[in-house]
């Protein structure tokens, strides 16, 4: 294996590209909002169910990151072609399966969201217009973490900035119109949405090409190889069950959000807005640790893999802890940017110093979680969270929020997030991951 690049230098490029693809989106919430309260509701409440949707690419990019990496580290480069390929026929019919729910299953969705009756017209519209995008975004999806798994973050970060920014100039026109045409509303946002994610496929085929010599033929984009996929969904499924465990855990809390009024609603929402570019950070760090542990795996060179993650999560305290820290202490002006309610700012500020806690605990989750699935210890992670999402996260939620308000709520949280970090850095210490590497790394010494 080729000397490897600092974290730092894998990290940097995947937290832009989490960046832009963040600013994007609160730019059409932003558009939406000017188009009416009905298109920016409509918005809002189709991110979520593309959001779910999305769990399924993700199943996909959590499981190639990992194998790719772990071949590419043993020095096997046909495998690594044969994954790779593999990766579009199961994109083509992951994204068929989203689309075919956004097309079939529209009426349904917003029916078990209670959508409201000013919104579903637009909703149907919305999703409709959507539905083909699906396909090509999941190309995208699969596609750059098979290009991160190389090391090629840069290229990745690239494609992004063109991706996003055609996005965000299409809609900007598509939504508002350009002289005496008017626009097409929220639509714009949908068509704007797919022909940027044609670019991005565009531009993933050329760095394939040039990067990595892959130039896939016609059979490679539905020809399924199941022995191929097979060791992709081992590591990817149980990932993808621990985030939906997590959706459905954070809804509850939501709901016990609501249940406080407005203000709580607006205060809850305008502080996860804020946590979300602390988040980034240990995002971006987890990413890259998962990379670079998945590799030297491969490679056999397993006392790195745990210099690697002890690194990972260090930078990860210190970047994230000391921005959460400064957001803690500028969040009287920082909350004037959402509002000027002085009630609202003030319940804000206590939850950003409870989250202060909160993001130290996210740091081992997000970062170790990587880790464990780069050696091939998938199934602890999902085991040792399902109580912790059940009982702190939701239960708990719902308790202290009738007992403590908003606080408690985000007490519940902070509970939920340094127990199940707690529990990934005694598996990691207690080196409960070497069984697995072994285990991975005989079966990637086995000749595929």
């Amino acid at each position: 294996m080729k000397a490897r690049p600092s974290l730092n230098a894998v990290a940097a490029p995947i937290f832009g590209e989490f960046l832009l693809g963040m600013t994007v989106a609160m730019a059409g919430l932003y558009l939406a909002s000017d188009t009416s309260d009905a298109a920016a509701g409509t918005f809002g409440l189709t991110q979520q169910v593309l959001e779910t949707l999305f769990v399924i690419f993700r199943v996909l990019a959590i499981g190639l990151g990992v194998v790719v990496t772990q071949l590419i580290g043993s020095g096997q480069p046909d495998a690594v072609k044969r994954t790779s390929y593999m990766a579009l026929a199961a994109s083509t019919w992951a994204g068929l399966l989203a689309a075919s729910w956004l097309l079939f299953g529209k009426a349904l969705t917003l029916d078990v969201l209670n959508a409201p009756a000013e919104v579903v017209p637009l909703a149907i519209s919305y999703m409709l217009l959507l539905a083909p995008a699906m396909v090509l975004e999941a190309y995208n999806i699969s596609m750059a973490a098979v290009l991160r798994a190389h090391l090629f973050a840069r290229e990745s970060l690239f494609i992004m900035i063109a991706m996003h920014g055609c996005h965000l100039l299409l809609a900007f026109v598509f939504m508002r119109g350009l002289g005496s045409w008017d626009g097409w509303g929220l639509n714009g946002y949908a068509v704007a949405f797919l022909l940027s994610r044609g670019l991005g496929l565009l531009l993933h085929l050329r760095f394939w090409q040039r990067r990595m010599d892959l130039r896939p033929q016609l059979h490679h984009w539905w020809s399924l190889p199941m022995r191929t996929l097979g060791p992709v969904l081992r590591i990817g499924l149980p990932g993808a069950a621990q985030e939906l465990g997590y959706r459905l855990a954070f809804m509850v809390s939501l709901s016990a959000t609501a249940r406080l009024g407005v203000a709580a609603l607006a205060t809850h929402s305008y502080t996860l807005q804020t946590l979300k570019y602390v988040l980034l950070i240990s995002m971006a760090i987890g990413w890259a640790c998962e990379i670079m542990v998945g590799r030297l795996v491969g490679a056999g060179r397993l006392r790195e893999a745990d210099q690697m993650v002890k690194k990972g999560v260090r930078n990860g305290m210190l970047a994230s802890g000391s921005l959460v820290l400064i957001a803690a202490l500028a969040a009287p002006w920082i909350m004037r940017a959402f509002t000027k309610d002085p009630a609202i700012i003030e319940a804000a500020q206590t939850l950003l110093w409870i989250s202060v806690a909160l993001e130290l605990g996210r740091v081992f989750n997000l970062v170790v979680i990587g880790a464990l699935r780069a050696t091939g210890d998938v199934n602890y992670p999902v085991y040792a969270s399902i109580g912790s999402f059940a009982l702190l996260l939701g239960a708990g939620s719902y308790f202290m929020g009738r007992a403590w308000g908003l606080p408690g709520i985000w007490l519940a949280y902070v509970a939920d997030e340094c127990l199940r970090g707690l529990l990934m850095w005694w598996r990691w210490r207690g080196k409960g991951w070497l069984p697995h590497a072994r285990e991975t790394l005989r079966g990637l010494r086995k000749p595929r």
